[in-house]
């Protein structure tokens, strides 16, 4: 190792380059002093209110509707200090990382022929919900990567929703292929996603029109086939098409009950471009279903790719990407081997995690999609520890992580899977195709370890979270890395309804992992220590903002509507303490994302945004978890739509919220909104009017105020727009009676104190 200081006025970084070159890692001590001193001074900032929270409730036990109201403030903000002390872990030791992935070629220039072969998991369910093009776009980016030699890299792409529709949009892309590698190898285009590519200011000559034509006409042919809903005979070009749909798509075919589809669409070794160049591994695999079996939903289908993919070519390295997330750099896999090259960090590095990044986001992001916090800023300060956790997608992992751990192996049942086994024969052959239907079945994983000790865990619907977290605890190592050019952009859903319905399903897995054996608070401390397991703590408990966000959307508003104070006076010094432990909170927060290139428009998107998922996906996935639980059925595992409305398209690009539908959880909003604005107005009029005196209720007017000015796209949707993305009457009247009802409700709960 060699470690260099770079010292000046402002600052002092510490470098560490590998012996190898290929790495290096910045930490400034700094920074880390910075943010210890400051947890400190906060940390004893909580303890005080702590104290006087207690005097308080020692002081109102003579009424129990006051008690109540002390003692859910109280619990309120146990419950913040919690997440504040959870989130502060990932502040304790942040490090950036840089690769050098130009010193790949030169350092190992001799071994070029000697890189891992790599095996690409690309997985998609519905073709309604998550368009083929799209899929077929993220598959295209990801075949044309600069990787020497292309034939070592195998593209899987599992449908667990077993279309028809996305095979032949597969087959389309396996013949587009062979000319599009070569022009981007030609070109030495770095943009190798082909929608991507031609929606960019691309160089148009005759060669590149060409090309876009070839494109548009398999575009054309793949929507048309799936507005039909079926592929006719008259888009099937030869024998060997028709055989593997009239093989497979018989009377009784359903996405819940089928065999295990396996087609090999481009067989590197084999198959050759037009410049006569080989070309990548393309295989399309759906694994058997039936409703007597369990399916375990994204992780179930991940395994069956590990095992599927361990018979037909068994790479020691696999990326796995959501469907809508393209290449976006086609020398990604050179930066993920500048660390798996790395013989210090060999043995226990399980995998290097590259962040979620999108295209599209409107100027102010009204959704918060970036999230920041997980993809950026969290990950770099997990970094500096064991390591970010496992997010879904732009993740290469080491197959030897999925079977055991780094010191102890966990034997597949069956010799083909072990990750050193060395495949030697053509994925077409007959031998190693029966052998991938036989793992891929229902039956082959029961009374297994798969989703156990072996792949991708199960017990969670934040299969990615919980694996990753898994990992970590059998002592795994990861690497983020994060280079300046986004190595993977994604899509993001516009609609206010779709973020939410997506929260509501990451909160109820991680309920999942917080309340089970597995809890970060008790296995997780004795297996990783306590810093890391409370940076997995943070994730898990995520849902419980709900309980504190609740309580004072509407506890301080409904007192202050009844004109109970339940806060310091503006003339008691207490305030100071109050003033202090919000813009603490918020300051930093603020600071934390425009430190990691973010914009303060962004950062208000981004907490306005904590605010509705706290009544919205964190509440209702809190309620889903426990009627789960509890025994009652379930909405279970739903596919967020990836179709784009030419209208909420316009609308979101205008910053414009999109509601459009009846959702118990705009029920909450639209209430929260009219209970938050009526008393704020109630209570600036009575002040006007001297019938009331600002110093006594000055803070629940504050809280009111705050979130009045964060519910102004609720309002805009309530009363301003006529479009289709407003807020739906039916909503609005019902939320209103809500609003009513919870006003009498509190006025004869306080007359009676």
């Amino acid at each position: 190792m060699e470690t260099t200081t770079t010292s000046t006025a402002a600052t002092t970084i510490t470098t560490t380059v590998n012996n190898g070159g290929l790495h290096s890692i910045e930490v400034n001590p700094r920074h880390h002093i910075i943010n210890r001193a400051f947890a400190l001074i906060y940390l004893f900032a909580i303890l005080v209110l702590f104290y006087n929270h207690i005097i308080k409730l020692l002081n109102s036990t003579n009424s129990f509707i006051t008690f109540s109201i002390s003692f859910s403030i109280l619990i309120s903000d146990l419950i913040l200090a919690f997440m504040w002390t959870t989130i502060q872990s990932f502040r304790m030791r942040p490090l950036t990382r840089q690769q050098y992935p130009e010193k790949i070629t030169k350092n190992f220039s001799n071994e070029i022929n000697n890189f891992p072969p790599l095996d690409i998991f690309i997985c998609t369910a519905d073709p309604y919900k998550e368009p083929p093009l799209n899929v077929v776009n993220t598959a295209l980016s990801v075949m044309a990567y600069d990787y020497n030699p292309i034939e070592k890299i195998s593209i899987y792409v599992s449908d667990d929703g077993g279309s028809e529709l996305t095979l032949f949009a597969f087959m389309e892309a396996a013949k587009f292929a062979v000319y599009w590698l070569p022009f981007c190898r030609e070109n030495k285009i770095i943009q190798r996603c082909p929608d991507a590519y031609f929606n960019s200011n691309y160089t148009q000559n005759f060669e590149t029109e060409k090309i876009k034509l070839m494109y548009e006409n398999m575009k054309t042919r793949i929507e048309e086939v799936i507005e039909r809903g079926k592929v006719d005979e008259d888009y099937i070009n030869n024998e060997e098409e028709l055989q593997a749909f009239t093989k497979y798509w018989t009377t009784g075919f359903s996405r819940h009950n089928h065999p295990s589809i396996i087609q090999v669409l481009l067989e590197s070794g084999k198959d050759k471009d037009i410049t006569s160049h080989g070309m990548p591994n393309l295989i399309y695999i759906s694994r058997e279903k039936n409703k007597s079996s369990p399916h375990h939903f994204k992780a179930g289908a991940l395994n069956a790719l590990l095992r599927v993919s361990g018979i037909m070519t068994n790479a020691p390295i696999i990326l796995t990407l959501d469907c809508d997330m393209y290449s976006n750099d086609p020398s990604t896999p050179q930066r993920a081997l500048c660390y798996f090259l790395d013989p210090t960090l060999r043995p226990n590095l399980a995998y290097v995690q590259f962040p979620q990044t999108f295209h599209g986001l409107n100027e102010a992001d009204i959704y918060a999609s970036e999230i920041k916090g997980l993809f950026f800023s969290n990950p770099i300060g997990m970094d500096g520890l064991n390591g970010p956790t496992y997010v879904g997608t732009g993740c290469f992992f080491r197959r030897r992580a999925f079977f055991g751990t780094p010191s102890s192996f966990e034997q597949p049942e069956i010799p083909e899977l072990f990750p050193d086994h060395v495949v030697n024969k053509p994925v077409k052959a007959q031998e190693i195709l029966r052998r991938a239907h036989y793992v891929a079945s229902c039956n082959y994983e029961s009374e297994s370890n798969w989703g156990a000790k072996m792949g991708f865990r199960y017990g969670s619907l934040v299969e990615d979270y919980y694996t990753g977290y898994r990992l970590q605890c059998e002592g795994w190592k990861s690497v983020f890395c994060n280079p300046k050019r986004p190595a993977f952009l994604g899509d993001i859903p516009i609609s206010l309804y779709d973020v939410v319905s997506q929260n509501k399903r990451w909160s109820v897995g991680l309920l999942e992992v917080a309340f089970s054996k597995y809890s970060p608070l008790t296995f997780g401390v004795q297996s990783m220590g306590l810093v890391m397991a409370h940076c997995y703590a943070h994730y898990a408990f995520w849902p419980i903002w709900s309980i504190p966000l609740t309580i004072y959307a509407f506890i301080p508003q409904l007192t202050l509507l009844n004109g109970v104070t339940i806060f310091p006076k503006v003339s008691d010094p207490c305030i100071f303490l109050y003033v202090f432990l919000f813009l603490g909170a918020y300051g930093q927060d603020c600071l934390v994302f425009m430190s990691n290139e973010g914009t303060f428009k962004r950062w208000w998107s981004d907490q306005r945004m904590w605010m509705i998922r706290g009544l919205t996906s964190f509440l209702f996935g809190t309620i889903e978890y426990l009627t789960k639980h509890l025994g009652i059925s379930t909405q279970g595992f739903n596919v967020t739509s990836k179709v784009v409305d030419n209208d909420q398209g316009k609308r979101y690009h205008q910053g414009t919220f999109e509601f459009g539908v009846v959702s118990p959880m705009f029920v909450i909003l639209a209430t929260t909104s009219i209970i938050n604005l009526v008393a704020f107005l109630k209570s600036l009029a009575q002040i006007f009017k001297g019938d009331q005196n600002l110093d006594g209720i000055f803070i629940q007017m504050f809280i009111a105020g705050f979130v009045v000015i964060n519910c102004l796209p609720i309002y805009e949707a309530m009363i301003l727009r006529s479009d289709k993305g407003r807020m739906p009457t039916r909503v609005t009247i019902f939320s209103t009676f809500l609003a009513c009802t919870l006003y009498m409700a509190f006025a004869f709960l306080l007359g009676n104190m």
